[in-house]
């Protein structure tokens, strides 16, 4: 096998330019599905880390289930209120931890001399812990029962630096929709998810939300459980207590996170394969290029062929001559576009930093085994033409 590399090599290197051309169609294949397998990983990852922030022990409640053809409240279709009654209610399921029920809206925020429209979200303080959330600087409001609510906010690190600047916000008051509030607290960051600036809303107790945008429901309900192991129970008591709860009709939609994740996993995993099959094939014009260049060869070398045989070399070595030569070239390829590909990757994340760009050890490996694989395909034909060759005829071939 040493000697067959080595002759291999010794004859791409004989033909330097179109050796060179032979690979560069592997070299483009191999390059195209390591970037863009790079790129929808990394997209993949960014994405489900920046849901996992949250916490994947969170179960969702929104209202709005269809329960004929239709669109929830159009055409057929009807949906019942989440109220906070529910929420409450909800409490009482074994392996729940804590409630948060969520009403949210745009507003104008004023404060400090300035002003900006907003998310308003309207929530009980255990929405640090269900959404985790935590809280910088102050408090949240004090709990207690979600009916009521004290006129205080919770700011934003974003909203806080636009209407306060370095100025402390803490005991200040703020106008949310015409409506005067003490600030109590300031969040942590927790940066953009989707281009959404998480930073930038405020917060306020539910009740006061609810009044104030004359909502009489809630917009979702969110809860956290002890362990992954009781999802199934906890989703199932969520079901049965507000289907008994609205007159045994199951009018919303419980979502868990992980099963949200994992669904999104699952499609962004289709994406890269996709994105990996296309960009393969490039791959076909590198393997017809392996190909032509073998079986030129062939016809190039017939002599030597002849001589081979002469000295007692059996088909099988004849064969096996060719065949290395188009594996040596698919393999060189291979390296090339991995050397491209994991270049260009590098050089992104460089040029553009925070880019989520990720390249797979298992695409990696698949991409070398690719390019294997088309050297022995692309190198069988003309290994075996060589091999057929009459030796007598192969000697007197100029």
């Amino acid at each position: 096998m040493r000697e067959l590399i080595l002759l291999a090599l010794r004859a791409v290197r004989a033909h330097r330019l179109r050796s060179a051309l032979s690979m560069v169609g592997i070299a483009i294949g191999i390059a195209a599905v390591i970037l863009l397998t790079s790129l929808g990983e990394g997209a993949r990852r960014h994405i489900v880390d920046q849901f996992s922030q949250f916490g994947t022990n969170v179960l969702a409640i929104n209202p709005g289930k269809a329960e004929t053809v239709g669109i929830p409240g159009m055409l057929g279709g009807t949906t019942q209120k989440l109220t906070l009654d529910d929420a409450e209610a909800l409490r009482r399921i074994p392996g729940v931890v804590e409630v948060v029920p969520i009403a949210f809206a745009m507003a104008r925020v004023e404060g400090g001399g300035r002003g900006r429209s907003v998310f308003v979200y309207g929530c009980t303080p255990e929405l640090s812990e269900v959404w985790r959330w935590k809280i910088r600087a102050g408090n949240y409001w004090p709990g207690g029962d979600p009916r009521r609510g004290p006129t205080m906010a919770v700011l934003g690190p974003t909203l806080k630096r636009e209407l306060f600047g370095e100025k402390e916000a803490l005991g200040d008051f703020v106008k949310i929709a015409g409506t005067r509030f003490r600030v109590t607290g300031i969040m942590e960051p927790k940066g953009q998810m989707l281009g959404f600036d998480l930073d930038d809303a405020v917060f306020i107790p539910v009740a006061r939300a609810m009044k104030m945008f004359n909502l009489d429901e809630v917009g979702e309900i969110d809860l956290i459980f002890t362990n992954s192991q009781v999802l199934g129970q906890v989703e199932q008591g969520v079901r049965d207590l507000l289907t008994e709860r609205h007159d045994g009709k199951e009018d919303f939609a419980v979502t868990s996170q992980a099963a949200m994740l994992e669904s999104f996993g699952n499609i962004m995993d289709v994406i890269t394969i996709a994105l990996a099959a296309i960009a393969g094939i490039s791959l076909v014009v590198g393997s017809i290029g392996i190909l032509t260049m073998v079986w030129i060869a062939v016809g190039e070398r017939t002599n030597e062929i002849g001589l081979l045989r002469s000295i007692g070399a059996t088909r099988r070595q004849v064969q096996m001559v060719f065949l290395t030569e188009a594996i040596v070239l698919g393999l060189l390829g291979g390296l090339l576009g991995l050397g491209i590909g994991t270049g260009i990757c590098a050089l992104l994340r460089a040029a553009i930093p925070g880019m989520p760009v990720h390249t797979p050890i298992a695409y990696v490996v698949a991409a070398l085994a690719v390019s294997l694989a088309t050297g022995v395909l692309s190198g069988v034909m003309p290994a075996r033409r060589a091999a057929s060759l009459d030796p007598v005829e192969a000697l007197r071939a100029e």
